[in-house]
């Protein structure tokens, strides 16, 4: 990570792990799992997450680097309020699965690209003038000074937000590098149980 990141946000950091890809459908005891967590999440809960030590501290965070939390949630908050708006944690696949179970058992959002697509280890930067997103000529044009996950050549993913095009998991993916960020206030423990949780998981069984 960047000496200028470390030193205006002490804390932060980008923790990772690695998963095999598994097929796509997530089994019976994945769905069952989403649906009980499903049942533990009520309206006061939701309303009450965002004093919970580690969701205040990515809104924290959030403000920090200019974004306003209640305008675009934090990952746990997000996630809490669409499953008060769909009425249940909906399975899509094993990796969206793994995440979102990963993220509410936790707190703490966990980030899946296609391993085989990175270039070297993941960090932590601060984009350049006219960088845009994953490299590519078409890709999104990064504000100056905007905080991204990185590997040695390019920019692939927001902090907190979208995954350059072609480094996420698809089909083809062979493995799947996990990552989460730590912020201040944010126990590393809490971090390396996300990523067990994902990676367990997405373990072939």
């Amino acid at each position: 990570m960047e000496h200028a990141l470390r030193a205006e946000f002490p804390g932060l950091a980008l923790l990772h792990a690695e998963a095999a890809a598994p097929g796509r459908r997530s089994p019976r005891e994945l769905r069952q799992r989403l649906r009980y967590l499903s049942d533990r999440v009520h309206g006061q809960h939701v309303l009450s997450m965002r004093r919970e030590p580690i969701a205040s501290a990515y809104r924290v965070f959030f403000r920090q680097i200019g974004i306003d939390p209640d305008q675009h949630r934090p990952p746990g908050e997000a996630a809490m309020l669409e499953r008060l708006r769909a009425g249940w944690f909906r399975s899509r696949n094993i990796v969206d699965d793994a995440l979102t179970v990963a993220l509410v058992e936790t707190g703490v959002a966990v980030r899946a690209f296609d391993a085989d697509r990175i270039q070297g280890g993941l960090g932590l930067r601060i984009s350049q003038a006219g960088e845009r997103l994953g490299g590519a000529p078409n890709g999104f044009e990064l504000p100056e000074g905007t905080i991204v996950i990185a590997d040695e050549r390019d920019s692939v993913g927001l902090v907190f937000g979208d995954t350059a095009a072609g480094r996420g998991v698809s089909g083809d993916t062979a493995r799947i590098g996990l990552c989460a960020v730590r912020v201040e206030g944010v126990p590393d423990i809490s971090v390396e149980e996300a990523l067990w949780t994902c990676a367990d998981i997405l373990q072939p069984r």
